[in-house]
């Protein structure tokens, strides 16, 4: 039965009725009388009052609870709650059995075992319906409320036959507790005197005399007409005269007060200072890592140590939140703050002060440095873009009103333009001053000559480019060859860098570039994590601005003439500029360059005019020959039809048929220039073919010199430079940019080259005849047209015809 089963757990203080092992807490109950020593019990026994009132003495730490089943507290006061109780709707189970099959940690929770006992003042109606009772139907809870009002009314009838079987014993302790308090309330006061009925005897008696003592003594007395000083019974009766017994012991009281104060005052004064620090000092060591959140940040901004930094600003953060819920919550209360809450808020506030104005600053920097983000060598492991992207995530992490993403590639856009204008500039300049340095000059010498112009002949000095013209023609063509490929090269140049920040405004734009990026404290970065519309269409109108300034450069270089202004390097901006970033030319070294030095009143004078065919084209060395034209163009061209092909494959740029358009006439237009330049050199290279010719006749052929064998392999190579140039096979496999040439671009070629072999012959027989005036037959040319495998050749009176 479970009222069976309840009464016997909560009379022996066990949880289970089939224990396996002593409980402990039996232990540390309250031991017998039996098991007190001896003399700890003859003591209590000779302690204990005889009096009539001993029953009131009884000692609060000597209680005995006699309800079974209750539990002592902490202090080891027994308390009238039991450890369990019985449903009371009448359940079968007791309520801490269901309790404990529902989860809930009612044993090692006291306070919450005892909103759930109806015994304790804590018990919450509402919290036991909801656990105990919370599968319960309509019908049970009113069957259960039937059970509670009987329950009820039974322990009322119990009260009632306990105080019909116990009043006379109430009404003895009611009337001793009367007596006691009217006998402590008379206690001192005097007696009404009995009245004595008036007698008129004018007889003398002794008594009379004892009169007119006792008047004189009343009458003329100081004290006789003061109130007559009460008793030591009358000082402490229980009356409002004596103010309730306390009247003879309140002035000793004040006195001792007084002294108290005056000898205690500063000691107890220091106690409460004491106190106000020990405070204050608990405070602060609560609070420890409010004040090492300020040197933390510090040191990680000194450090760049960003992690370390953003996580020490959410500490400071949580720090500020959390002061700033405990003063909002003492104003939705209206309550005032603790002490230790008002040293919490203060330190707060005064550390947020600090770490705001430090996160600021370090913001600004950081805006400052995204602004001068630059691509590092291609050497280095991290790239600029990378660099920026670390920063974007610190700002992203701190929290920021702009979105630093569109901020990033709005400056690079801007980065990007500038320098595209200046590098070109620059390199512009430093071309035609060395151009102008080389027109200036002497010509390369007719010994200079001839050795390049056999050097196609020779295994060992075929392919090297240095051998193919003097060195200061090399190298203005390497000075050349280096500014347009950090122009348009994909790989180091410009062209490179915009499709790289291309590359990361796609990535931006389709939301995969935000994939690693952080959404701040609280989410409120998420926001910049989107580019609105309007910022994607000025990205792509910027990348087609790019690659239009870089097409206008490319073509204005290879097209226009020399310049004539060179004005830009008479005072070259240093390095230190902050506004002139150091790859804001093509070479990097050229501010360091002694060769681009020289004096402001004595400038580069311009390039002599003397019809010379080179003198219209911006891009060939002066006195340059069609070998290392041949070459270096080549180079060149590859790198502008690359270019093209490139640029023509970037989206924004695909999408317009007119940029198209403009690509393909960069192309050909740099590529007729090219070739009419190289076509130019050819012709006079070959008019300058006869400084080769020395007379020596080869051991294979001995009625030919080796003027024909050097010719053939200077055609040869010439040759093989203009197919490359017309056809620019490196690049016209990788878009529809680079076309096939025109019958109009061939025909030159054709023309160049017929012009060659009959200058060739001629020159050869006017350098025969002049070997040998004395008239000969010329039809000994025959074998040398026929080395030369020219169809249609002959000669005519000293002449080389064509049939």
């Amino acid at each position: 039965m479970p009222s069976d089963e309840h009464t016997i757990l909560n009379h022996y203080n066990i949880s289970n009725l089939y224990p396996t092992s002593w409980p402990a807490e039996k232990d540390d109950s309250d031991a017998s009388e039996d098991e007190k020593p001896a003399a700890r019990r003859a003591g209590l026994a000779h302690q204990r009052s005889k009096s009539r009132y001993s029953a009131l003495a009884r000692s609060t730490s000597d209680r005995r609870s006699l309800v079974p089943g209750t539990e002592r507290t902490g202090d080891g006061i027994e308390n009238l709650v039991q450890k369990d109780e019985p449903d009371p709707l009448g359940g079968r189970d007791s309520v801490v059995r269901i309790l404990r099959q529902k989860g809930l940690p009612v044993e090692e929770d006291q306070r919450l075992r005892n909103r759930f006992l109806l015994s304790s003042t804590t018990f919450s109606p509402t919290l036991y319906l909801s656990q105990v009772h919370s599968d319960a139907s309509t019908q049970s809870l009113l069957q259960g409320l039937d059970f509670l009002s009987k329950s009820i009314d039974q322990k009322s009838a119990s009260l009632k036959v306990l105080v019909e079987s116990n009043f006379e014993r109430f009404v003895r302790a009611k009337t001793t507790i009367d007596n006691v308090y009217a006998e402590m309330r008379n206690q001192g006061a005097e007696a009404p005197a009995p009245q004595q009925p008036r007698t008129h005897s004018r007889v003398t008696s002794k008594g009379s005399a004892h009169f007119r003592k006792s008047s004189a003594q009343g009458v003329l007395s100081p004290r006789g007409i003061d109130k007559p000083l009460p008793s030591d019974k009358k000082k402490h009766a229980l009356s409002k005269e004596s103010e309730y017994g306390v009247q003879g012991i309140k002035a000793p009281l004040v006195e001792v007060a007084v002294k108290a104060e005056e000898i205690w005052g500063p000691a107890l004064g220091g106690r409460e200072r004491e106190e106000a620090l020990r405070s204050a000092l608990a405070s602060v060591e609560k609070s420890s890592g409010i004040f090492q959140v300020d040197a933390a940040i510090a040191s990680c901004i000194k450090r760049r140590d960003y992690d370390g930094l953003v996580e020490e600003y959410r500490k400071a953060r949580q720090y500020a939140d959390e002061a700033r819920a405990i003063a909002d919550a003492a104003s939705h209360k209206r309550d005032s703050l603790a002490d230790p809450h008002i040293y919490q808020i203060v330190i707060t506030g005064r550390m947020w002060s600090g770490v705001q104005s430090q996160v600021d600053d370090f913001k600004r920097d950081i805006w400052r440095r995204l602004t001068n983000v630059e691509a590092p060598p291609s050497s280095s492991e991290a790239t600029g873009a990378d660099e920026a992207m670390a920063l974007i995530k610190v700002l992203l992490e701190l929290g920021v009103d702009d979105n630093p993403i569109w901020f990033w590639l709005l400056s690079r856009y801007d980065y990007l333009k500038n320098k595209i204008s200046a590098s070109f500039d620059r390199s512009r300049v430093e071309i035609e001053i060395l151009r102008r340095r080389l027109a200036n000059g002497d010509p390369p010498s007719s010994v200079s000559t001839a050795q390049h112009l056999k050097g196609p002949s020779d295994p060992a000095v075929h392919g090297a480019s240095q051998q193919l013209d003097t060195p200061p023609i090399i190298e203005l063509w390497e000075l050349v060859h280096s500014s347009v490929s950090n122009l348009l090269s994909t790989s180091r140049g410009l062209l490179g860098e915009v499709i790289e920040f291309w590359d990361k405004a796609q990535a931006f734009i389709d939301g995969t570039g935000q994939n690693l990026l952080p959404v701040g404290i609280d989410g409120q970065s998420r926001q910049h994590h989107r580019l609105s519309t309007d910022g994607v269409r000025d990205l792509q109108n910027g990348v087609v601005e790019l690659v239009e300034t870089l097409r206008e450069c490319t073509f204005a270089f290879f097209v226009d003439p020399p310049i004539e202004d060179v004005s830009m390097l008479y005072s070259p901006l240093p390095p230190t500029t902050p506004n002139t970033p150091k790859s804001a030319v093509f070479a990097p070294w050229a501010h360091q360059d002694s060769r681009f030095r020289f004096d402001v009143n004595n400038p580069p004078p311009p390039s002599p005019k003397r019809d010379e065919a080179w003198e219209a084209f911006a891009f060939w060395p002066p006195y340059a020959n069609a070998l290392s034209g041949a070459h270096y163009l080549d180079k060149l061209l590859t790198l502008v039809g690359g270019a093209a092909t490139g640029m023509a494959g970037l989206r924004p740029v695909s999408s317009s048929s007119t940029i198209q358009e403009s690509l393909r006439t960069l192309v050909n237009g740099t590529r007729e220039r090219c070739i009419s330049a190289l076509l130019a050199a050819w012709t006079r290279d070959v008019g300058l073919f006869q400084s080769v010719e020395i007379w020596e006749r080869p051991s294979e052929r001995r009625d030919l010199t080796k003027l024909p064998t050097y010719f053939m392999a200077f055609e040869n190579t010439v040759l093989l430079g203009l197919q490359k140039l017309v056809y620019i096979p490196d690049a016209a496999n990788k878009g529809n940019v680079v076309t096939a040439p025109s019958s109009a671009m061939i025909k030159p070629v054709r023309r160049a080259f017929e012009r060659s072999i009959y200058v060739l012959l001629s020159d050869m027989v006017k350098m025969a005849m002049e070997k040998d005036p004395a008239p000969q037959d010329v039809s000994s040319l025959q074998p040398a047209l026929s080395a030369l495998k020219i169809k249609g050749a002959q000669t005519v009176n000293g002449r080389v015809e064509s049939r």
